[in-house]
């Protein structure tokens, strides 16, 4: 069987190691074939490595993606569903090491529910919190928002893309 291990970090100054010695031990220990797959400075938008992995995974180059902890492989809840919904559809395993979750197994795929209502329900907790604070510093009259500064001081210059007028030359 062969598996593709992710690790992922989202800058430079963060280590690979610990991830990549825990997953290789993990996919020996089950004698699976890996590819190690390594992703630095990753932004929300842009992980390329990934994509990749999971292109490879679609054309059925892996029965299984392994990765070490859930935030290891997305973002956001919405974001793991949908990868996890169309990996389990390909008949694609994934394993989260850290978490102790395996989707390919009934408690696994029980486990994976249970902690996605609870990382939604975080979510909605910090967001409601978050406003509330909001509101609060409102209401003691604290300004919102960047400092102002010596731009703010001075007008404006509109920036932008100018049209050029359209001209019509006949053929």
């Amino acid at each position: 069987m062969k598996v593709a291990i992710y690790c992922r970090v989202s800058t430079t100054d963060q280590n690979l190691d610990a991830q990549q010695v825990d997953l290789i031990r993990l996919c020996q220990s089950k004698g699976w074939e890996y590819t190690i797959y390594t992703e630095q400075e990753s932004t929300r938008g842009t992980r390329p490595v990934k994509q990749n992995v999971m292109s490879l995974a679609r054309k059925g180059m892996y029965s299984g993606v392994v990765v070490w902890k859930l935030d290891r492989w997305a973002r956001s809840l919405r974001e793991l569903i949908t990868d996890i919904d169309e990996l389990g559809s390909k008949g694609i395993f994934f394993i989260s090491h850290m978490d102790n979750i395996d989707l390919s197994t009934p408690n696994g795929r029980l486990q994976f529910q249970i902690l996605g209502a609870f990382a939604e329900f975080e979510r909605n907790l910090i967001s409601v919190r978050t406003k509330e604070a909001l509101r609060a510093k409102k209401e003691k009259g604290v300004r919102l928002g960047r400092p102002p500064g010596s731009l703010d001081k001075k007008p404006r210059k509109k920036r932008g893309v100018r049209r050029k007028p359209l001209t019509y030359k006949p053929l």
